[in-house]
């Protein structure tokens, strides 16, 4: 399987960054090696001492497809959940002053965790998603999915265009703007309409 990541997806984070905003999604993948699950901790890198949070929205994928029409988008999905896209913001800064890859910030051990994930509704598709993430009880990220510059089934017909979608695949959809670093004692928990879906010991 493999997880793959939008950037840019919500104008409010953007504009936290000081990033332009894309005229097309703004696509990179992890390997499965950055996979951390609901039953795991983070263990903050030795290589990092700015690891930041990001809340994401994301998606499961069901079945196989590729140039997928958005129309269809719906029927390749078979589960949501949350997910938090590790970054090491101080690796990625240095990266991206010199003008190279992302991954040694992005794609690292363990920096795509993904929650507990629960059946795709048709309800998930047709009305507003909101999610939420606490750091030791304090909300520092709130988002919707009517907020995303592309929704999944725009982001699943533009990803299939490049990449062939697998059973088992992650789309993790972009995250909205309160990101913040995390230090080690922190638990971070996420819910999605309200309902928590885990959390997440920082070590």
């Amino acid at each position: 399987m493999k997880i793959i990541c939008v950037g840019r997806n919500y104008v409010d984070h953007i504009k936290e960054l000081s990033n332009d905003r894309p005229t097309d999604p703004v696509i990179f993948i992890k390997p499965d090696t950055a996979l951390l699950d609901s039953s795991q901790a983070f263990y903050y890198p030795s290589f990092s001492k700015d690891v930041h949070y990001e809340l994401e929205l994301v998606y499961r994928i069901g079945k196989v497809g590729k140039n997928i029409e958005a129309k269809f988008a719906h029927k390749y999905i078979d589960a949501i959940g949350l997910g938090i896209d590790f970054t090491a913001r101080d690796v990625q800064s240095r990266l991206k002053e010199k003008g190279l890859p992302w991954e040694k910030a992005k794609a690292f051990n363990g920096s795509a965790f993904v929650s507990s994930m629960r059946p795709i509704t048709e309800a998930d598709f047709v009305s507003p998603i909101d999610f939420e993430l606490q750091k030791n009880g304090e909300s520092v990220q709130k988002g919707n999915s009517e907020l995303m510059i592309w929704n999944i089934e725009a982001l699943i017909a533009d990803i299939s265009q490049y990449f062939t979608l697998k059973t088992g695949d992650y789309i993790f959809t972009g995250t909205p703007a309160g990101v913040g670093p995390v230090a080690m004692g922190d638990v971070l928990s996420g819910f999605l309409q309200g309902e928590k879906l885990f959390d997440l010991a920082i070590k």
